[in-house]
């Protein structure tokens, strides 16, 4: 199933789209797609009640998409995760996977604006797998029980300042965490749709340039091998994100290549997740 949440920005309402594409309101069980509600989504239950008519059709035409989760408590971000990525930064391969945060409000729709931030040189991009939390996870043993936390997946844009990053003392935190850097969506997409998140292409495109072309196969460490060491660090609640990490292509791989600059177009997709589409401003 794929949800989503349309309107105004803070007054958003959950939607459905069934197989056929028509847009059901989830408004009648649930005020929000949030921890509350994905702790107990059951997205066969879902599919029949859309099938059963129980959920009352809506038109979405027009409306503003915003990010699919609602306030998520935290993002966990994964870095140097795929190894062409870290060559094209300079960086060695981790021996275990690399761990930052980024604030909960960095998460907007994906098709909001990003804002370039106040005394920015180096706005960067980075097309990534968003994994959604479904289930509390604490020091988890197996993929098995890494693979029952998760509630879905979506496309995400890891959106990084690059001098904040590594040029003001070394806090990766400081080029990660500007209001809008961190665009969801447009849909999460529930895990069971996804038969291997080994096997998505990612793909990124700068005013219409293919600048990334990846796969979830080249990941360093796979995305269940992931959510089971994070738990061992810090507990993941129902709404939480994990970013899982980069191909290769980000502005660091284009030698001459501009970083990013407000009226730049970005189109982040992850196969079978959908494509969002931001457009740069200024802070």
């Amino acid at each position: 199933m794929k949800l989503l949440r349309v309107g105004p920005q803070g007054a958003e309402r959950p939607v459905v789209l069934g197989e056929d594409g028509a847009a059901y309101d989830l408004s009648g069980r649930t005020p929000d797609i949030d921890g509350a509600f994905l702790s107990s989504l059951d997205p066969a239950e879902l599919a029949r009640a859309v099938a059963d008519g129980e959920l009352p059709s809506t038109d979405i035409a027009g409306l503003r998409v915003g990010a699919p989760v609602a306030r998520p408590g935290k993002v966990v971000g994964i870095g140097l995760n795929y190894r062409d990525h870290a060559a094209e930064a300079g960086a060695q391969i981790p021996d275990e996977p690399v761990i930052f945060l980024k604030p909960s409000n960095t998460v907007v729709g994906g098709y909001d604006e990003v804002l370039v931030p106040r005394g920015s040189e180096k706005t960067d991009y980075e097309v990534e797998l968003a994994v959604v939390i479904g289930r509390t996870a604490r020091y988890l043993e197996s993929d098995q029980e890494a693979a029952a936390v998760i509630a879905g997946y979506a496309t995400v844009d890891d959106v990084t300042e690059r001098a904040f990053q590594n040029e003001r003392g070394g806090q990766w935190d400081k080029g990660k965490s500007a209001e809008t850097f961190t665009p969801l969506g447009p849909w999460l997409v529930t895990a069971d749709e996804i038969a291997d998140p080994q096997q998505l292409t990612l793909r990124l495109w700068v005013n219409g340039e293919l600048r990334q072309n990846g796969s979830t196969a080249q990941m360093i460490f796979p995305v269940l091998e992931t959510i089971r060491y994070v738990s061992q660090f810090m507990v993941l609640e129902p709404g939480d994100v994990v970013i899982t990490g980069t191909p290769a292509g980000v502005t660091l791989g284009h030698p001459g290549a501009s970083f990013l600059r407000p009226a730049d177009v970005v189109e982040a997709e992850v196969e079978g997740l959908g494509r969002q589409r931001v457009v740069l401003g200024k802070a």
